[in-house]
């Protein structure tokens, strides 16, 4: 019996040591992202003890994705995509299904004039001209033989007044480069404040801060940063995911906004014909109440209303925070321009794609005829075959254009925009256009995903 108390006795001194030594290692409860401990705890080994080649194992302090600027987070969840309307197309190529899409961010706004310009003052500083040249606007989207557009084909896109009107002429190449640009250009700024680089007198040559634990990181791929200059590793936690187009599910998820209409346990009062309650257009409450709820065209020659009592204010494109924002915070969701998704158009992706965040690429599905050859990759005034050719000549992804795409691509364009009738703003409607062509009435926002995170 003796024996039995000090076999017991020991066991339990055993277990109080393991459990202080755990407490200490882990701060007390289980180890999470953010507070992983000062060790493994399968090997027990200290982490972050020695930055020396061989030694110990880096780990960095993690609090969360940083939030990009402009991005709005969109929790997701279970929904009923596909239009609600009256199909008057007949084209039947978004028929009602259930499916789940993850959380993701998405900008509150459309991409403007004045973000357009900063990207093109950049990338004529650090691009060839072909390649800044191939990512200007077209303002000839606005001309018309038998319209007097000519102020806006030399004034939309440059004149100050215009800043914060969404840009259009984008095609959806151009928007996708734009996504590439705005990654690096995002997470250089990241990473310089949060002291990974030391940048050099004349501002030009950025290198790793010599005690940082990952400079000598020569294998890490992942989270570019502008240019030529050493990658940041994903594993640091600094960076950002890529900004890019949204999925055509996101983006529609997004439009209905149904948190809105939560009530109780999982339960919706409505489902939505537009980004706002109600079968109306305009606002039927408080001081706003009567006006107009999206930029859109109420009929035949009616852009804007009479002189007076303007309907919408808006003939053309409207400045990008007016109109009240969606439940989510999203601005014209519906209506001002329709915007570019990453889906490629194929009547028929309702009933193809998966139900956990449904999308269509590209070469899924369909004959190889329909596509004549891959990518190019523009750099150094000559276009490369592979991205791995461009990368080891030293053309940075934000520089990367689509010179040669697969015929018969056309992407999907959602939300209705200033010179649509209303039955176009309801999220569920769809239609595309080649990825070459652009109009004075589509535009785009980006999107980003919620990393780290199982919702």
């Amino acid at each position: 019996m003796e024996n039995v108390y000090s076999m017991v006795k020991a066991l339990t001194s055993t277990i109080t040591i393991a459990s202080v030594l755990t407490s200490c290692i882990f701060g007390g409860g289980n180890p999470n992202s953010s507070n992983p401990g000062s060790a493994s705890t399968v090997t027990a080994l200290e982490w972050n003890v020695d930055e020396e080649d061989g030694g110990s194992f880096q780990v960095s302090e993690y609090a969360g994705q940083p939030v990009g600027p402009n991005l709005v987070f969109i929790e997701g969840g279970r929904t009923v995509l596909g239009s609600v309307e009256e199909d008057v197309v007949y084209s039947r190529d978004n028929v009602e299904r259930s499916v789940t899409v993850a959380s993701f961010y998405m900008d509150e706004t459309e991409i403007t004039n004045i973000n357009w310009l900063e990207y093109e003052h950049y990338i004529r500083i650090d691009s060839d001209e072909i390649y800044w040249q191939n990512n200007l606007p077209d303002t000839t989207v606005w001309s018309r033989d038998l319209a007097f557009n000519d102020p806006y084909v030399s004034h939309y896109y440059r004149y100050p007044g215009f800043r914060f009107f969404p840009v259009v002429g984008i095609n959806w190449r151009q928007a996708v480069n734009y996504c590439a640009w705005r990654t690096e250009v995002v997470n250089l700024k990241l990473a310089t404040d949060a002291g990974f680089f030391e940048v050099s007198e004349d501002g030009e040559d950025d290198a790793f801060a010599e005690d940082d634990a990952f400079a000598e990181d020569e294998n890490t791929e992942v989270g570019s940063v502008q240019g030529n200059n050493p990658r940041v590793p994903i594993e640091s936690g600094i960076i950002l995911p890529a900004y890019r187009l949204p999925t055509e599910a996101e983006w529609e998820y997004a439009a209905q906004a149904l948190i809105g209409t939560q009530w109780l346990d999982e339960t919706q009062t409505n489902s939505r014909i537009y980004p706002w309650d109600g079968h109306a257009l305009r606002n039927p409450y408080g001081k706003s109440i009567g006006y107009m709820l999206a930029n859109y065209k109420r009929g035949r020659g009616d852009y804007a209303g009479i002189a007076g009592k303007l309907n919408d204010g808006s003939m053309i494109t409207d400045y990008v925070y007016n109109y009240p924002p969606n439940d989510y915070g999203l601005y014209n969701m519906a209506g001002n321009v329709n915007e570019w998704v990453q889906d490629v158009y194929r009547p028929l992706s309702f009933q193809d794609m998966d139900d956990l965040n449904p999308f269509r690429r590209d070469n899924v599905l369909d004959e190889e005829d329909l596509y004549d050859g891959g990518y190019s990759f523009i750099g150094n005034e000559r276009a490369y075959e592979t991205e791995e050719e461009a990368l080891n000549a030293g053309v940075p992804r934000s520089q990367y254009n689509v010179d040669n795409p697969p015929m018969k691509r056309m992407r999907v364009f959602k939300g209705g925009s200033w010179k649509d009738v209303a039955y176009w703003m309801s999220p569920g409607t769809r239609r595309a256009l080649f990825e070459d062509s652009s109009t004075n009435a589509i535009g785009f926002r980006c999107a980003m995903v919620h990393a780290g995170s199982n919702y």
